[in-house]
């Protein structure tokens, strides 16, 4: 499959936006897809790049000199986060130009201050691929072993493609930028963080695995949120009628990278690899649905003291849904019990039991539906069931 063959269901604002997203997922080739007269300034070149950093008004000079209506893209602006305030001033000239300011590094961009555009440029973000955009090209497995980040398509090897990813981006890229001194420690954070995939995030536990003070743990957390390579979800509290845990779950935000960074363990099982991966890919998707979603909604899972779970809840104007992962092929009363939980403090929700069979059924009023069937119907602006 050619990853550039397929139609992203990214929705693009009318006009300037930031378009963020790890590297890898596409940014580039899609403004290139969608604007293809667009005058483009790639920031990754290093000619291109030392040209701003040292005759930064240049970008005034040749802005200026085009048609109105042009499409500027501007590829990883943070590399040349001084450019913002020029963009910023061309904006106000309102001579009709549309500025697409793509970066895979929020960091650099909050120490510099996104909001000098004032809220002229909306704020996106691209995700992985999602089932339903590569449709009858998605399977279950292949996702589960790979991931679905565009740039492992294109690859023959899409094992070593994801190996290579983690080496060059997520360490050297941050030891480059003086974020970490040394790639050991924070290697080895990044495994403990692999064990925290799909669980409660527990920064103690963490610090003693990776053996780095809890504070170094707390920043690390916060670099892979800014480089967008993770997620956190709250507990869902709105009407809280039990007393329910406080601390937020995990996820990394492609189930290849996941399965990539995680070492086999003692005691691990295939099933148990894949329940964590299944729940994350579901998790990966139902953020894009998020994210590309024009209406606002909130993901959350809910957890009570006692350890009933329900993985994620889905709140906005489309819905409210309460939706369980199990990586099995069949629906048992167990399998439903925390959902049935949820419903008695909730019940006007809509609740989906996600699982690895092969039927559509409907079980005390829960409905539950194939993985790969659920995943592919995911799309934004629509319900999820």
């Amino acid at each position: 499959m050619c990853a550039q063959t397929v139609k992203r269901l990214f929705h693009e604002p009318l006009g300037s936006y930031f378009l963020f997203g790890p590297r890898g997922t596409g940014k580039s080739t899609l403004a290139a897809i969608r604007h293809p007269d667009a005058l483009l300034i790639d920031l990754r070149i290093n000619k291109e790049r030392l040209k701003y950093v040292t005759e930064p008004d240049l970008l005034l000079s040749i802005v200026r000199a085009q048609p109105s209506h042009t499409v500027i893209v501007i590829d990883e602006i943070q590399k040349v986060p001084n450019l913002l305030s020029l963009v910023h001033l061309l904006i106000e000239e309102k001579r009709g130009w549309k500025f697409i300011l793509t970066g895979s590094n929020a960091r650099q961009l909050k120490r510099e201050g996104v909001d000098l555009l004032g809220g002229r440029a909306v704020k996106k973000l691209l995700h992985p691929f999602m089932a339903g955009e590569i449709k009858d090209r998605f399977h279950i497995e292949d996702a589960l072993r790979y991931g679905l980040l565009p740039l492992r398509f294109d690859s023959l090897d899409p094992h070593d493609t994801l190996a290579t990813y983690i080496t060059l981006y997520i360490e050297e890229e941050l030891k480059a930028e003086g974020v970490i001194r040394n790639i050991e420690p924070f290697a080895r954070f990044l495994q403990a963080m692999s064990f925290s995939h799909a669980s409660l995030l527990n920064i103690t536990n963490i610090s003693r695995e990776c053996q780095v003070k809890r504070t170094t743990v707390d920043s690390w957390i916060s670099v892979l949120n800014e480089m967008l390579l993770c997620s956190q979800i709250e507990v869902f509290t709105h009407r809280a009628k039990r007393e329910l845990s406080h601390h937020p779950k995990f996820y990394f935000f492609d189930a290849g990278v996941f399965r990539a960074l995680r070492p086999y363990s003692i005691g691990d099982s295939p099933s148990e690899l894949d329940g964590l991966t299944l729940e994350g890919l579901v998790a990966q998707h139902l953020l894009a649905w998020r994210d590309y979603t024009i209406e606002k909604h909130t993901i959350h899972f809910w957890r009570t003291r006692s350890g009933v779970e329900v993985d994620f809840i889905i709140l906005g104007p489309l819905g409210f849904w309460a939706i369980e992962v199990k990586n099995s092929s069949h629906v048992n009363s167990q399998d439903l019990a925390s959902l049935c939980t949820f419903q008695e403090d909730y019940p006007e929700v809509k609740m989906i039991l996600v699982y690895r069979g092969k039927e559509r059924l409907i079980k005390k009023n829960v409905l539950c539906l194939p993985c790969e069937e659920f995943l592919k119907e995911i799309a934004p602006n629509q319900p999820l069931s």
